[in-house]
């Protein structure tokens, strides 16, 4: 039965363990994807096992829309055989004694319910040339692919993925994005992804819920919530980055190319050809990639030039570097410029110049910036 367009998974559970605590409250919207990111050890994938039904002695309550998973108190408990999820793990865990066919048909035949059907997953995932091939014989990235038409085959309400795409290399890892931000529209099953890559998050998720130490640090739309951490408050390596929205307008298949529409001007970035046009995406550019000029510039490669005004000047009282933030329409842009340029240019708060964005690709590693920088 298809969820109501309001229906959220509510969590109020707690879970101990000798050197960890999980204490998690939060609605999750059944409805496109979140994600659950944060530093590794944050709680990301117990929180998971935890809505999977996989983890036992867990205290409070667990509601999956209209349907009570988890109230101990009642003494009340759902087991995750009975909870209509499917879950991808990091290593696939698929039946190496089956074919690719035989995998995605033990799970056809065991879930006869409504949901895609084995035709239409096998070609969302582009599996018919692996059919045949036995499990041993493919890549990982071709594993991670059968075992989401696996799960897909189960035909869940509910798709749980920990950190699918972790144990894959940076060229695998390009090769399943796609496929997953396809999913996410083609079947229109709410998923929670769980990775600590914020490049991951910024490319899939609708929304996020950041953990800590075990407990909910900031949750909502996925750009507001990124572009406001504060540095360091999730453990990942550095980088200040600047996270926003724009809307794609058109792909240029010739060029490999997608214009974005960005506070009125357009911005082009590497192709997105899996999003549709008039659809928000999220995307993240590093401060180290956004350079500055007092006029527009001409003659350069560099085709993305956005007139804004200097919002805050903060150099870094022991190095070389400061930082500029440019307001650009409704966002606060982030520039990484060198101290002799800042003089140089003898840049100032209230100041018109133009910023120029080398590239504004989805995320590799994101930070936002400090106030004490």
């Amino acid at each position: 039965m298809p969820l109501e367009s309001n229906a959220v998974l509510s969590l109020d559970v707690r879970k101990s363990y000798a050197d960890f605590a999980l204490s998690v409250r939060t609605d999750i919207a059944l409805d496109g994807v979140t994600g659950l990111f944060g530093a590794s050890g944050s709680g990301k994938s117990t929180l998971l096992r935890v809505i999977a039904g996989f983890e036992k002695d867990v205290a409070g309550t667990a509601r999956m829309a209209d349907k009570v998973w988890l109230n101990s108190a009642a003494g009340e408990f759902v087991p995750a055989y009975q909870r209509q999820i499917g879950y991808v793990f990091q290593d696939a865990r698929l039946f190496e004694h089956l074919d690719v066919a035989g995998n995605l048909h033990f799970a056809d035949r065991r879930n006869r319910g409504v949901g895609p059907g084995f035709a239409e997953v096998v070609a969302a995932l582009d599996l018919e040339p692996l059919l045949n091939r036995t499990v041993t014989r493919l890549s990982g990235g071709e594993r991670q692919r059968v075992a989401l038409g696996r799960t897909l085959l189960s035909r869940p309400a509910l798709m749980l993925l920990d950190e699918p795409l972790a144990a894959l290399d940076s060229a695998r890892k390009q090769e399943i994005l796609p496929y997953l931000e396809s999913l996410r529209t083609r079947f229109g099953i709410p998923t929670v992804y769980v990775s600590h890559a914020v490049d991951e998050i910024v490319r899939l998720a609708d929304r996020v819920v950041v953990l800590q130490d075990g407990k909910v640090a900031a949750a909502g739309e996925t750009a507001a919530v990124l572009d406001a951490l504060p540095v360091g408050s999730v453990g990942l390596d550095a980088g200040i980055a600047t996270v926003f929205e724009a809307q794609v307008v058109r792909h240029i298949a010739e060029l490999h190319l997608t214009e974005l529409a960005f506070c009125g001007q357009p911005l082009f970035v590497p192709s997105l050809s899996t999003r549709q046009p008039g659809e928000q995406v999220v995307l993240r550019v590093r401060a180290s990639d956004v350079a500055l000029a007092l006029g527009r510039p001409t003659g350069l490669s560099m085709r993305n030039v956005f007139k804004g005004t200097v919002q805050r000047v903060a150099e870094q009282s022991n190095g070389a570097f400061a930082l500029v933030t440019v307001q650009v329409g409704t966002v606060s842009l982030r520039a990484e410029v060198t101290r002799h340029a800042l003089q140089a240019m003898q840049l100032v708060v209230g100041m018109e110049l133009f910023a120029l964005l080398k590239t504004a690709t989805f995320a590799s590693r994101r930070w936002s910036a400090d106030e004490s920088l």
